[in-house]
């Protein structure tokens, strides 16, 4: 199968690419970068096949895909800096990448006859109340740009495709790129104490065992609305953040505070960003390892 992937310079277009190599599919991946930038693994991804594109340039992205005559398109590239996006100058760029680039790519892969997954978040929800948001709620009201932008390119994803995967995660962390843990672990290094909220609650994904997933799915029919995030159970960031401080060794001590207490976020979180996933193993896919687990590996393979 030809796979073309966007956003491969990436937490997660990075490790689906290597997936697909894994698996004998051959997967072209592209980004706005002139030349692929990522880990220095001496993975499949910096051998295989690059396009720099555009998402947003409507003649590209159909001369591209149009080329390349591509099975499926793995639809990865995104803005992701949620405080970011509220800046009134950034709001326009948000929605062109988010909505205009993905709309780009779903009216290229339905010229293709390409089957299309994109990739979306669950701050398409309004992260209000406690009960697991399941993959086919239309509850949306979305709490911030950055969540409205996602909202919209799901509507252009579904509303131009009938071979379609709408996978929603959340709480990513990688190889490739900055991250929470990351982020977090620098700062304890240097620092006795941090302050993490404890109000916000979810489960982390590592993108590797979602890249693994996400070609499961891939290689079928079986499309529709997913939701997908390690299991393990739901927790707080705070949670999150004594579990790999623990696992890394580190004995900085982790205040648990609230949303309003912590105040640094411009962008509105949400509080429930509870995911159901029950409709994966409905549907014959093996769900992802638990976070904790995953926070081993991911560990083991940063050496941070």
């Amino acid at each position: 199968m030809k796979v073309f992937v966007t956003g491969v310079c990436g937490q997660l277009g990075h490790d689906v690419m290597n997936e697909l190599a894994a698996r004998g599919h051959e997967g072209i991946g592209t980004d706005i970068q002139p030349v692929y930038s990522g880990v220095a693994d001496g993975s499949a991804v910096t051998a295989a096949p690059y396009v720099q594109m555009d998402i947003t340039d409507r003649d590209a992205v159909c001369r591209t895909i149009e080329k390349i005559r591509p099975d499926a398109v793995i639809h990865c590239a995104a803005w992701t800096n949620v405080d970011a996006a509220e800046a009134p100058e950034n709001r326009d760029k948000v929605h062109l990448i988010n909505a205009v680039g993905t709309q780009n790519i779903a009216d290229a892969a339905k010229a293709a006859d390409a089957k299309m997954m994109y990739i979306s978040t669950d701050y398409v929800f309004n992260g209000q109340g406690e009960r697991p948001w399941e993959p086919d709620d239309k509850c949306y009201a979305p709490l911030n740009v950055y969540g409205q932008s996602k909202l919209d390119g799901e509507l252009a994803v579904c509303g131009t495709l009938d071979k379609f995967f709408i996978v929603r995660i959340a709480w990513v962390f990688g190889l490739n790129g900055k991250n929470f843990i990351k982020t977090m672990i620098n700062v304890g290094k240097t620092h006795d104490t941090v302050r993490v909220v404890n109000d916000q609650i979810g489960t982390p994904t590592y993108t590797i065992d979602l890249a693994r997933l996400l070609v499961d799915m891939i290689e079928t029919d079986k499309y529709g609305y997913y939701h997908a995030t390690n299991e393990g159970g739901y927790i707080s960031w705070y949670d999150f953040c004594c579990e790999f401080y623990r696992q890394y060794g580190l004995d900085t001590k982790v205040i648990p505070v609230s949303t309003e207490e912590y105040g640094l976020s411009v962008a509105a979180r949400p509080f429930n960003s509870r995911l159901e996933k029950s409709k994966l193993k409905e549907n014959g896919f093996e769900p992802l390892p638990s976070w904790q687990d995953a926070v081993g590996r991911y560990l083991k393979e940063a050496q941070l």
